[in-house]
């Protein structure tokens, strides 16, 4: 009897994070549609991941181009090089803003299921022969996904697939 109590406390409980988790989800919606809204048009970005990047990047005038929010991300990769010698392969930063590093790479790895144009741009650095090429080929989908958030929040457009902006 004393497992079927602690059962059905448990079942109550569960109950009670699914409904917090369903209103929860609901504010989020409601609050995301007093805002003008571009990213939630890109197929694959819902309002969950629109949410995150919004509230993680904050005003998108804060960056100058890009290039600065990806590296606010962490999308960038670090330099080596010594008077004319250039690296050829290179890593991720380490620093960088990881929550919203999160948010590009997984909305980067949904968008690339939806939109034709990211699906060939990730076949196309997946084929390329690179140690990691999975990680690689969604870390470079998601700076591409970097370009086009920023060019959405900045000019306030929604975004047509295979025209880009």
């Amino acid at each position: 009897d004393s497992v079927n109590l602690a059962m059905a406390s448990l079942i109550r409980v569960i109950r009670t994070l699914q409904e917090q988790i369903k209103s929860l989800n609901k504010a989020i919606e409601d609050h995301l549609a007093t805002i003008p809204q571009t990213l939630d048009t890109v197929p694959g970005i819902g309002p969950i991941f629109a949410a995150g990047i919004l509230a993680e990047i904050g005003d998108i005038n804060q960056f100058k181009n890009h290039r600065q929010l990806a590296k606010f991300a962490g999308l960038a990769w670090t330099e080596h090089q010594s008077g004319n010698f250039t690296a050829a392969q290179s890593r991720l930063i380490l620093s960088g803003n990881r929550y919203l590093r999160y948010y590009l790479m997984e909305a980067a790895n949904s968008v690339r299921v939806h939109d034709p144009v990211f699906a060939r741009y990730y076949a196309q650095k997946l084929a390329e022969p690179k140690t990691f090429a999975t990680k690689r080929a969604l870390a470079l989908t998601a700076r591409k996904l970097v370009r086009l958030v920023d060019s959405l929040l900045r000019t306030n457009r929604i975004y047509k697939p295979e025209g880009g902006v």
